[in-house]
């Protein structure tokens, strides 16, 4: 995983006004999503803009060690949510294990982002990290990078958090897969090979 330091102020004021109007430039096809954790994969078709809104949920009790899990919790470094401490989540928290301090880092996170505050990842909070990325205003997350010519890097995706942004890929069946600890991962509900 590779994590650069992105900007230092963030807005979420006007997120959805500009990722509605903006959302058709950069929609790679009119087909809606359609994933879930009965796929097997944190999966999506058509616009990268509302791929995780359907996903299933992650939590103590839910795909609780999982890839998708894992991918979650890098979504939590780069938005810099804190741990139960109060200091920011970091690298060594990242082992796809869905435990009390990554539930306690999703509700810092869901509290920043004005969501219900339960310390589960259900539709709405991962929902809300695939908002289209503005780079005009610093709003929203996600941003299609580039297309590749590989399957398994059809599309190259950044996403952008307060802190930190990373790139990772959705491959040409729609699966997720990133980087982390010198491997390749696809963002599977059933395994975890994050540790």
């Amino acid at each position: 995983m590779t994590l650069r330091t992105t900007r230092t102020t963030r807005t979420r004021l006007g997120v959805a006004l500009v990722a509605a109007a903006a959302a058709g430039a950069l929609a790679v096809s009119a087909s809606p999503a359609s994933a879930n954790a009965s796929d097997g994969y944190v999966s999506g078709a058509g616009s990268f803009y509302d791929d995780f809104g359907d996903e299933g949920t992650l939590s103590t009790s839910s795909h609780s060690s999982s890839n998708a899990t894992c991918l979650w919790q890098i979504i939590l470094l780069a938005e810099g949510a804190n741990e139960s401490d109060g200091s920011d989540y970091d690298a060594a928290d990242i082992d796809g294990e869905f435990g009390p301090n990554t539930k306690v880092a999703t509700q810092s996170l869901q509290r920043t982002w004005g969501l219900g505050v339960d310390g589960i990842v259900g539709t709405q909070t991962f929902g809300a990290a695939d908002e289209q990325w503005n780079s005009s205003t610093g709003a929203g997350e996600l941003e299609h990078v580039s297309t590749g010519t590989t399957a398994d890097t059809k599309y190259k995706l950044r996403y952008h958090g307060s802190k930190y942004y990373f790139d990772f890929y959705r491959t040409e069946s729609g699966r997720y897969r990133f980087y982390h600890n010198g491997a390749w991962h696809y963002a599977s509900y059933s395994s975890n090979t994050c540790s």
